[in-house]
Order: structure tokens, then sequence, then C-alpha cells
């Protein structure tokens, strides 16, 4: 089959939901086309959505590495980083040890996560939460003000908000 053939089959996967499959023509493709930024950019796309980040990092850095003049190649790259780095600070947040090396890194990556993509309302209610645990509730509320202006409409996130300005005000008395 022709390069062409395999991107038609990987769609005709990804309308199944079979995202597992459409990664395999995906790859086919690339290996008979490997210089088409395109493909590299799909296939990442795909392998986000199938939950493969390494992967998806490695082929997006592959499509803005053959095409820089592609600002949706490198959004994409950033979003991705940015979602690893959210990953990281989760799990260091969410494990039972505190970490005595430096119990700032999740900040430092989440503050880092935002940079890259400012639209990840995750990384924003992460930092928050990073923020609080430090006992620095001003910086939380901040941050989550930013995720509440991203989705103003979320009871969850206005909810949170009051649980941090009660924590805040325990905090000053």
């Amino acid at each position: 089959m022709s390069p062409d053939d395999y991107i038609r089959q990987a769609y005709r996967c990804i309308l199944r939901s079979d995202f597992a499959e459409a990664i395999v023509c995906f790859e086919a493709a690339i290996s008979q086309s490997p210089a088409d930024a395109e493909v590299r950019y799909r296939c990442s796309i795909t392998y986000a959505r199938n939950g493969r980040l390494d992967k998806a990092i490695e082929h997006a850095q592959a499509a803005v590495k053959l095409d820089r003049n592609k600002p949706e190649y490198t959004l994409h790259l950033q979003h991705l980083k940015g979602l690893t780095l959210v990953q990281e600070a989760k799990g260091l947040l969410e494990a039972e040890e505190k970490s005595s090396d430096n119990p700032y890194r999740p900040i430092t990556l989440l503050k880092e996560a935002v940079t890259l993509d400012p639209l990840n309302g995750d990384a924003y209610v992460w930092l928050a939460l990073a923020y609080s645990r430090m006992n620095e509730h001003l910086q939380a509320i901040a941050a989550l003000k930013e995720v509440i202006s991203l989705h103003p409409d979320d009871a969850g996130l206005r909810q949170l908000m009051k649980d941090l300005q009660k924590s805040l005000q325990k905090y000053m008395k």
C-alpha cells in the first residue's frame, strides 16, 4: 500500500475508535515516507489520544523538526510537553511520602506546564493544589482564578475556590 492508503486506513480506524490499529497504519505510512511532517503530526495526535505521550512527543518533535513553518506542530508539541509535566507533578503530589529533596518541585513543573500550554486547566488546578499544600494560599487562589477564567461555569472550581479561601482564613488566624 502507498502512504496515502495507510493514512486513509488510519482514519477508518479512528472512526471506529480503534486508535491502536490507526497507530499501526500511521507508522506504516511513516516507514514509507519518513520525511512527511503532516503524517508525523497526525500520528502524534493519535498516540496522545491513546495515552502514549512518550511516542506522541517523539512524533511531534519529528514533525516540528521536519517543518518549522507550521505553528500547529509547535503548539501541539508544547501541549504534549505540558501534559507530561502535569503528570509528573501530579505523581509527586499524590505520592504517599513528601519528597524532602525539593517540596517545590511540583510547583516548578506546573508553572512550566502553564507556560507551555496556558489553556491547560488541569495544570492550573494542580498548581493551586500544590501552592495550597505549601501554605501559599494567595498563589493558590491566583492560579485558581486563572482556570476559572477559562471555565467560568464550572461549579467544582468555584467550590475549590471557596475551600482555598477558607484555608487562607484559617492560616491567617
